[in-house]
């Protein structure tokens, strides 16, 4: 079985320590990388600054809600980088607002998930992720454009 890396972008510590503890059981993810500001992420992603040996995640778990940077900013830039478009993005934000979903799949998101209020629900619904992106889709090669 392939395993993944998962590099989560949230400010929120609650809801890294959630993903975390959803995430443990997984025989597919094989490490959640987290940071907390669009401005660490594209370091991460670009392998500078703190971050020279990263590896390129798999997915990319992305609020909206982030402070110095957005994450519709975040999202544009990574989507408009040849070296990092094809990475999936997969928003994942406390709203449901039609205008923010909107603006995440014009600025090409891969996919938009609500997050649950409860402990369950959240399980459940990174279970759900995590059967599709890591059971059906196809990830790109992580040597495609890095």
């Amino acid at each position: 079985m392939t395993t993944v890396d998962i590099l989560m972008v949230e400010d929120n510590p609650g809801d890294v320590e959630l993903t975390r503890e959803a995430l443990e059981n997984s025989r597919v993810v094989r490490e959640l990388f987290v940071v907390d500001n669009g401005d660490e992420a594209l370091e991460f992603l670009r392998r500078e600054g703190r971050f020279p040996d990263a590896p390129r995640p798999d997915l990319i778990l992305l609020d909206l809600n982030l402070p110095r940077m957005s994450g519709h900013e975040l999202l544009e830039i990574i989507k408009r980088d040849a070296a990092l478009c094809a990475i999936p993005v997969i928003i994942l934000s406390s709203s449901a607002s039609a205008m923010d979903v909107l603006a995440s799949y014009e600025a090409k998101a891969n996919c938009y998930l609500t997050k649950p209020g409860d402990f369950g629900g959240y399980v459940a619904m990174l279970a759900k992720m995590e059967d599709f992106w890591f059971g059906f889709a196809k990830l790109p090669p992580k040597h495609a454009t890095a």
